[in-house]
């Protein structure tokens, strides 16, 4: 097979956020001590680096396996959990390492607090969305969740809500929501609390697609930010691709002297990017 000779340059800003560093960390420094750390949900959404940290000892479980456990250590991961999960540590003597991202634990709290101060609360979200799942919970379920303006259309609103985002929504797409419900004559109190750190990837990444021929996004397939991140991509590269491993490389959407960036989402490991550069320069 001929050289292909392509240029491949990693987007430093991609990869791991602080929230998703700080749980694995946290993982890692327990599992280098004990043989087995159960961990409620996948610790990040991304199934390579998740495989990685369950050959160390790493025991995913869901809510379900939690109520059957007893006298353990269960890791809480970034994205947060309801109330409920702690009450049931409480009664099933479960010692909870809580690597809660603190970004998402401040909004649990002002979600608690406005719910608490009777407040009606709408949120701008994934549903059944891990982290969202914690926010509601911190209403016991009253929060009405929504994904997109249109799914309130027909919906009876109060007249007076707050509103609230899951941290890894489009800031632009939240302010718009906000204008639009005020628009239809509501009396809308926003309060953004849209993780800055994500954000800031939409505008970085607008500026680093566009130095390139090819764009190779790697994100896993659960990521929610994986796909807002890769929509950014091929809106300022068409010639944008979308894959979670170096097995679902392509060799034919290259050229010949292309520049290739690699960028990912704030769940993808940095260790997978470099994989995927040494895979590309191989062809």
């Amino acid at each position: 097979m001929m050289s292909y000779n392509l240029k491949v340059t990693i987007d430093k800003s991609s990869g791991f956020c602080f929230g998703v560093v700080y749980a694995i960390d946290m993982a890692e420094d327990i599992l280098d001590n004990e043989e087995y750390l159960y961990c409620l949900g996948d610790i990040v959404h991304n199934d390579e680096e998740v495989e990685r940290l369950k050959v160390k000892g790493l025991r995913i479980i869901d809510h379900e396996k939690l109520q059957q456990l007893h006298n353990e250590k269960v890791l809480i991961r970034a994205h947060g959990e309801a109330p409920s999960t702690y009450e049931l540590a409480l009664t099933n003597n479960l010692t909870l390492i809580d690597a809660s991202c603190p970004v998402v634990l401040k909004l649990q709290n002002r979600i608690k607090n406005t719910h608490d101060d009777g407040e009606k609360i709408l949120i701008f979200g994934k549903h059944g969305h891990a982290e969202v799942i914690g926010l509601q919970g911190q209403t016991d379920g009253e929060a009405l969740v929504f994904m997109d303006i249109a799914e309130l259309d027909n919906v009876e609103l109060p007249n007076k809500f707050t509103l609230y985002s899951q941290t890894t929504k489009s800031v632009d797409k939240f302010y718009q929501i906000k204008e639009e419900l005020i628009s239809r004559g509501y009396e809308v109190k926003a309060n953004d609390t849209i993780c800055r750190q994500v954000s800031n990837r939409y505008d970085e990444l607008e500026k680093f697609v566009s130095d390139f021929d090819k764009i190779v996004f790697v994100s896993g397939k659960k990521s929610s930010n994986g796909k807002v991140l890769y929509d950014v991509c091929k809106k300022y590269n068409d010639n944008s691709y979308f894959i979670s491993n170096v097995e679902e490389l392509d060799y034919t959407w290259f050229q010949t002297n292309d520049k290739i960036g690699i960028c990912g989402a704030t769940s993808t490991p940095m260790w997978l990017m470099e994989q995927v550069k040494a895979q590309l320069e191989s062809f």
